[in-house]
């Protein structure tokens, strides 16, 4: 095996890139996923190790000396962090020119040729799902003889293999846990919804959803919804409590867990049996839900230990709900938040500004719904066009784009991309801060928060923080207008 890094490359202050492409900016509390992606295929590669510098504060000085020892580097970045990617990859040429660079993540996988031709010191990108493409690299392989690679030839001519297939036994990729446990601290990561500290990894890849903007189903996983079997996941969390007891909430980061309703129901009792839900038993699990889960479904979640649900509720408007290809009615948002309440589900609900459709009426639609449901915390963000998607493609066709096709500022604050004829980007900019403040200075929200922090010191402190971080999110997005 060639001596393997895996790496999340220092970036901006508060750079989450952990969450593949799902939210990689500042956001308005601090936050950190757990890198995934890489880690997974760190787990097949023998004498690995991970590195994800944003998380843990680490500047290029700090881990510099990590390459001097290296045959390969693979480097897993995105649209948004991808110019500060390059520049770390000259830096690690410059230390140690044999070193192998081989780019990983949904931005390479679309411009492949056009990331090679971005820096000559990228020697490959991966494409597909690359798990065995990165230990089929590892092993040393011949380039010419690896499914899923874009790499440079001796002439400098960019060669294309073919896909690679996707990978359809989920249960034969290895636990990501004992990596997270090998190489990285828990303490760091931490979201605004979860319990701390918490660990999440995939159960499975792919979404049978259609929504045109989200980029991982449209690129890397794919439609098809493929799972491990619970006995596999619970082999997982039955590592997790053994050897990692510092944790408290298990986050299962699948697109959407919820929509394989067989599958959830089984995990859910597998669970149960472990000691989830029942009285005195520690440890709580959540995942992402599309927001028309049933309720006997839901229930037995509940009743499996499941305690937050991460639900994509985009826009209050209908028809914008259509124009994404959401797949969802607004009435059907609706039972299912009020059955989520009545079981006692938390509810982390996320909402998008700016979407084609929009207009001041349903933006003001969308603050008023998101009020009337009221999930326990909210994220608003502003619609992102990543190249890959079919809303990228939209936005080219219609001349949407404002100017350049950055996604943030220089230091990682979002901007507000899209613009229309009717309703500017700076209206919807302004848009963001105004929901949350009329979504969160409600006297029933406020009385909410403070009688949570009331009952639990830590979340006392642990609020208070993320007042001063979210005050402070809504300075600087001032400063970034």
């Amino acid at each position: 095996m060639m001596r393997t890094l895996f790496l999340q490359a220092p970036s901006f202050d508060g750079y989450d890139g952990g969450a593949g492409a799902r939210y990689q900016m500042k956001r308005e509390v601090k936050s950190f996923w757990y890198p995934t992606w890489i880690a997974q295929p760190a787990a097949m590669v023998e004498g690995s190790k991970l590195i994800d510098a944003p998380a843990h504060e680490q500047s290029w000085e700090d881990i510099a000396h990590e390459f001097d020892t290296r045959d390969l580097v693979i480097l897993h970045t995105s649209t948004p962090s991808f110019n500060q990617d390059i520049r770390t990859a000259r830096l690690i040429k410059e230390r140690n020119p044999k070193i192998i660079i081989a780019f990983v993540g949904a931005k390479v996988m679309i411009e492949d040729k056009a990331s090679l031709e971005a820096c000559e010191a990228i020697d490959l990108v991966c494409r597909e799902e690359y798990d065995f493409t990165c230990v089929e690299l590892a092993e040393g392989r011949p380039f010419a003889d690896i499914d899923g690679i874009t790499w440079r030839g001796l002439d400098g001519e960019i060669i294309r293999n073919k896909d690679r297939a996707q990978i359809a036994d989920m249960d034969i990729l290895p636990m990501v846990s004992p990596i997270y446990k090998r190489d990285l601290d828990t303490s760091k990561y931490y979201g605004g919804y979860q319990r701390h500290p918490y660990i999440s990894f995939y159960t499975g890849r792919g979404c049978k959803s259609r929504c045109t903007f989200c980029l991982w189903p449209q690129t890397i996983s794919g439609h098809r919804y493929r799972h491990q079997s619970a006995g596999k996941v619970i082999e997982e969390v039955k590592y997790i409590l053994r050897e990692m007891p510092e944790i408290n909430e298990i986050f299962f980061d699948d697109d959407t867990l919820a929509d394989a309703h067989d599958f959830v129901v089984e995990l859910s009792g597998e669970l149960r049996k472990l000691g989830f839900g029942t009285p005195g038993f520690r440890v709580t699990w959540g995942c992402n839900a599309k927001a028309n889960v049933p309720y006997p479904v839901l229930k037995a979640m509940k009743e499996g230990g499941c305690r937050v649900l991460l639900v994509g509720y985009e826009s209050g408007n209908q028809q914008i709900l259509h124009n994404i290809k959401k797949g969802l009615r607004v009435d059907v948002a609706r039972q299912f938040t009020k059955d989520a309440h009545a079981l006692g589900l938390t509810i982390h609900g996320t909402f998008i500004l700016g979407l084609p459709g929009e207009t001041l009426e349903t933006i003001e639609e969308t603050i008023n719904y998101a009020k009337e449901i009221d999930p326990h915390t909210i994220q608003v963000s502003l619609a992102a066009p990543y190249p890959g998607t079919f809303l990228y493609k939209q936005a080219i066709e219609n001349g949407w784009f404002v100017k350049s096709h950055d996604l943030l500022t220089d230091d990682g604050n979002q901007i507000a991309q899209l613009s229309y004829p009717h309703l500017s980007s700076a209206v919807i900019f302004d848009k963001v801060e105004e929901f949350y403040k009329r979504f969160y200075f409600r006297p029933s929200k406020i009385w909410e928060i403070v009688r949570e922090m009331l009952t639990d010191w830590q979340m006392m402190k642990r609020r208070l923080r993320e007042g001063v971080e979210f005050f402070d999110f809504l300075r600087r997005r001032k400063e970034a207008a």
